[in-house]
């Protein structure tokens, strides 16, 4: 019913050899289809991500791009809203996501990481800015950064989803 288990189903029919993950509200860019396959050509890269780009012109918001696409690259640890890709055959291999109600792509990344490189294109996606706009850039990255705290710290998923929801309205 969540939306680990939605790209589970997805990729249990997907007949290609790589998999993409794009959120409904997130735009690709042109050509996004050769540059996914060249990112991936190199034998070590196992995964990979667009850059970020947040559909609204807010104070900060230029300055939270930055600072993902940053610790995308040297942290090898991009989330979903940068449309994963990923070999068909790793995702197997690893398990797919697992059943969690928010951080899957948090914890994909962070089992990816052991198996290869996870390259960032230099290409962002285009994601909507709406959340930014309905609560703020402050309100919204402290949101984001709870979350991933409580999840560092061992909080169940399943309590933290519950904050973030009621933390966004």
């Amino acid at each position: 019913s969540g939306r680990a288990s939605q790209m589970n189903a997805g990729a249990a029919v997907a007949t290609g050899d790589i998999l993409l993950f794009l959120h409904a509200d997130t735009r690709l860019p042109t050509g996004f289809d050769t540059l996914v396959r060249e990112g991936l050509q190199d034998y070590d890269t196992v995964a990979g991500a667009f850059e970020l780009a947040i559909d609204a012109n807010l104070r900060g918001v230029r300055l939270i791009e930055r600072m993902v696409n940053l610790r995308s690259r040297f942290c090898s640890l991009p989330y979903g809203d940068q449309a994963i890709f990923i070999k068909t055959k790793v995702f197997t291999d690893l398990g797919g996501f697992l059943n969690l109600p928010i951080m899957e792509d948090f914890d994909l990344m962070r089992r990816l990481r052991h198996l290869g490189k996870i390259t960032i294109l230099n290409q962002p996606v285009l994601t909507s800015g709406r959340r930014w706009q309905t609560l703020g850039v402050v309100k919204t990255t402290l949101i984001n950064q709870m979350v991933i705290v409580a999840y560092h710290l061992g909080v169940s998923p399943h309590r933290i989803v519950g904050w973030y929801r009621r933390a966004k309205g």
